[in-house]
């Protein structure tokens, strides 16, 4: 088997994949990328907490122009994770209004996105619908 890595640094590749948020200890607010200070309340001190995998579609666009080589139409949404808004597509439906939709409970979910040439294969990740997904 290839090797995998994450597009992302804050995603997690194990069984089941996963995200992870720095949290300040704080005021617990959540942030994916590094941070030297909370932007909420300053502080300087955070955990990596794990993102829950289900959510809630908070809000969302159907893409219908994109750079060159990128297919459109796709779907970009922000999903909220027990609290913790994350900013992915929405894959695995078709990307219309007849099956996406606010309030729509969705699940992460992982797909290759490439392969170099030394067969390292990157790991995207997205949130598919949890209705009629097997």
């Amino acid at each position: 088997m290839a090797e995998q890595v994450p597009l992302v640094d804050y995603l997690v590749l194990d069984d089941p994949p996963h995200l992870v948020a720095h949290e300040c200890a704080s005021c617990g607010a959540r942030y994916f990328d590094h941070r030297v200070a909370c932007a909420s309340c300053e502080a300087d001190e955070f955990r990596t907490v794990t993102v829950p995998s289900e959510g809630e579609v908070q809000a969302f666009t159907i893409v219908s122009m994109a750079a060159p080589g990128i297919p459109v139409p796709f779907v970009a949404a922000v999903v909220d994770c027990d609290g913790t808004s994350v900013r992915a597509n929405i894959v695995n439906t078709p990307p219309d209004p007849e099956h996406v939709e606010l309030g729509m409970k969705v699940r992460l979910t992982t797909f290759p996105i490439g392969t170099d040439a030394a067969g390292t294969e990157a790991i995207g990740f997205g949130y598919e619908p949890l209705e009629g997904v097997a």
